[in-house]
């Protein structure tokens, strides 16, 4: 494929992504045609707001900047010019650095994620973004205000407490998007083991008459300290989720049965499943999996990969991230989340 081909695409990813919304979702590794959402969930309105202090006037006046750790050399004049006035009007992504980005990177104001925004505002320029659509995605990807504060309300986790990356992911066991999902984020959990944390959610769309069950198996199986366990036998024998298979796989993990069976149906267990689709409601999720990185949804049209953006975020937190924790009252520092397929939560029954 031809650079001009691949500069096409993503570009037309990138305005798919603003039409169904301005949210961010799971970037493992993009695959647009198989998803599953939800008939009756309202899709995401795109903002309409730009960031603080952006304008589209006045973009003539604006002379070209050259920013130190932005590589701008493969940009046309027009480009150069797009970016420079984008990177001189937009507000840092930083509250307390009330400046714009390109005066941020250039003043080195304590603000990491400065610098990784002027990159993105490169890219997205050079991608043939329009102007009014970059200021859209930049607010959802930078500002402040678009992170969600997601609380952990005892859910199991995965990783240390006082880790500087948090991934809360919202799945359904049925959902074979979520199960191909789970690899990929094993394997950044393995590759940052004291710097990510996650935090799983259970969110069974309405045609998976399977999904929740499993998530009881789940639960119960926590219970006896084998929760993760439980939840990789789930998805890697999703075909085989009837009541019979998933007694042989509390067998296989050596639980008390009874115990097991008498907590799959506890009121306790049927809370938990019933709050988390709660809280997956009010997050207003279309699918599954739905994940966030440190309070931020991914758009599952992004190119970016989860352990890209988990590189990300660590290099954008700097020293002494890891005194950051996250509690009961909500996910650590801001910003981000990844895009992998995701389930629709509707019409579509994979």
């Amino acid at each position: 494929m031809t650079a001009d081909a691949n500069k096409a695409t993503r570009a037309l990813a990138l305005r798919t992504a603003f039409r169904v919304g301005s949210s961010l979702a799971f970037g493992l590794c993009v695959a647009a045609a198989s998803a599953c959402h939800d008939s009756n969930a309202t899709s995401a309105s795109a903002s309409a707001s730009t960031s603080p202090g952006a304008s589209t006037e006045g973009t003539a006046a604006v002379a070209d900047v050259v920013l130190p750790g932005v590589d701008i050399s493969p940009m046309t004049p027009r480009e150069r010019h797009e970016w420079s006035a984008l990177a001189t009007e937009l507000s840092s992504p930083c509250p307390n650095v009330p400046v714009s980005v390109a005066q941020c990177v250039l003043e080195k104001r304590p603000c990491g994620m400065c610098l990784q925004s002027a990159k993105w505002l490169a890219q997205v320029v050079r991608d043939g973004v329009s102007q009014d659509q970059v200021e859209r995605a930049y607010k959802a990807r930078f500002d402040p205000s678009a992170v969600k504060v997601i609380p952990i309300d005892g859910s199991p986790t995965k990783g240390p407490d006082n880790a500087p990356v948090t991934v809360f992911e919202f799945a359904d066991f049925e959902c074979p998007h979520c199960r191909d999902a789970v690899p990929k984020i094993d394997a950044v959990l393995a590759a940052h083991p004291k710097q990510v944390r996650l935090i799983y959610k259970t969110y069974t769309l309405p045609f998976h008459v399977h999904g929740e069950p499993a998530a009881k198996a789940a639960f119960a199986a926590g219970n006896q300290g084998k929760f993760w366990e439980m939840e990789h036998l789930l998805f890697e024998r999703q075909q085989n989720l009837e009541m019979s298979d998933l007694e042989h796989y509390a067998q296989m993990l050596k639980l008390d049965l009874p115990k097991w069976k008498s907590d799959m149906d506890s009121p306790e267990v049927a809370a938990r499943i019933a709050h988390d689709h709660e809280l997956g409601e009010s997050l207003k999720l279309q699918g599954t999996p739905t994940i966030y990185i440190n309070g931020r949804e991914f758009e599952s049209e992004s190119d970016e990969t989860l352990d890209a953006r988990v590189a990300g975020e660590l290099g954008l937190l700097g020293e002494g991230a890891g005194e950051t924790k996250a509690t009961d009252a909500g996910a650590g520092p801001a910003v981000g989340a990844v895009g992998t397929a995701r389930a629709d939560a509707g019409a579509r029954g994979h």
